[in-house]
């Protein structure tokens, strides 16, 4: 262990509370605020800190065995500050403030050495700018993971297989259709008509804002796959938009039932299944 080393872990085994006091001043704010939010992150990393140097981590790596413990409060860090809503910049910044406190306490102990006093400093901000960083790049992972979570709960809640009637399936389609959300369609639809033994599904794209030939490929793949169910299919909510780009484009729906709206698309369903229904005098 380097001087320089032993001087920072000297100051963090022996004064923790002060410097996470200062720590958390430094960040400003509500007291309140500070010590129910980022007390308890900031002791785990200032004990975490001072075991890794006292056990003689690796200086130029964070990734070597030594920095395990703290790696992984970091992480948690960042996962936290993610699902809150915060940012990487407001995460990276909590880290960087732990600098001041500590450059505070090595000036006051290495007064008389000040050639000792600027290489430990060089020494510590090197090191908090890396743990900053892989802050900010453990965020940036959390938050790209929450961000997966939520579109997969929003491709869960767009396309849901609706039970219309008796052996009539629907899937009302909003927003763009892509490879990805086809293939979730795809799959949530062909399950269902296995569990329902439906006879006819309904493919409703009137809140689709676009169709292009991507587009309608995706929904010739789904009809083939319906059918090779031994389904049928209908696709409404064709407007004349909708119409005009189709034919403009060249696209060939032929054989495939179309409709303008989705009661139009029941109605032809009702027929196609064998049910008559009539109004009550």
């Amino acid at each position: 262990m380097t001087q320089e080393i032993s001087a920072i872990a000297r100051v963090l085994r022996d004064e923790p509370e002060a410097i996470v006091q200062s720590w958390l001043r430094e960040l400003g704010g509500s007291p309140t605020q500070q010590h129910a939010s980022a007390s308890a992150e900031a002791q785990a990393i200032v004990a975490g800190l001072g075991r890794a140097l006292e056990g003689g981590a690796d200086q130029d790596s964070l990734d070597t065995p030594g920095w395990r413990e703290l790696r992984g409060t970091l992480e948690a860090l960042s996962a936290s500050r993610a699902a809150k809503g915060d940012t990487a910049g407001a995460t990276s910044r909590f880290v960087l403030a732990l600098k001041k406190p500590l450059f505070d306490r090595l000036q006051k102990d290495l007064a008389a050495e000040p050639a000792r006093l600027a290489s430990a400093v060089w020494t510590l901000s090197t090191l908090v700018d890396r743990l900053a960083q892989h802050t900010a790049d453990t965020f940036q992972e959390s938050r790209e993971q929450v961000i997966r979570r939520q579109q997969d709960d929003l491709l869960e809640l767009s396309t849901p297989v609706v039970k219309l009637w008796h052996g009539v399936l629907a899937v009302p389609m909003i927003g763009t259709l892509d490879s990805n959300r086809t293939q979730h369609v795809m799959e949530a639809l062909l399950q269902s008509i296995v569990d329902t033994g439906a006879e006819l599904a309904i493919i409703d794209i009137t809140g689709v804002p676009t169709v292009d030939t991507l587009v309608a490929q995706h929904l010739l793949k789904t009809v083939t796959a319906i059918r090779l169910m031994g389904a049928d299919c209908i696709i409404s909510g064709i407007r004349p938009q909708i119409a005009q780009t189709i034919v403009h484009l060249g696209i060939d729906l032929q054989g495939i039932s179309t409709k303008a709206s989705l009661a139009d698309a029941l109605a032809q369903a009702l027929r196609q299944t064998g049910w008559r229904i009539s109004r009550q005098d």
